[in-house]
């Protein structure tokens, strides 16, 4: 969310170069706009990959039996508490 805001708020406030909204530039208020969504979406499609990839190979949950049994001892072979 900080980020979004830097990069929105760039578009916003910039007074230097390319300036921003407040200074009379709204077009480097979409640009920045554009940038922070396409991050978006390419994080997403990202993560949506990666995660449909290990689903398919090692899987993303633990067995119903390590749950029951709790994760410390099925995977440490020591109880936590």
């Amino acid at each position: 969310v900080g980020g979004l805001w830097g990069a929105l708020a760039t578009g916003l406030f910039a007074s230097a170069g390319a300036t921003g909204l407040f200074f009379g530039n709204p077009r480097q208020l979409w640009v920045q706009l554009v940038a922070a969504l396409s991050a978006m979406a390419y994080s997403a499609i990202a993560t949506s990959a990666i995660l449909l990839a290990l689903k398919h190979t090692v899987g993303l949950r633990v067995t119903e039996e390590e749950e029951l049994q709790g994760l410390d001892l099925s995977l440490h072979d020591e109880t936590g508490y």
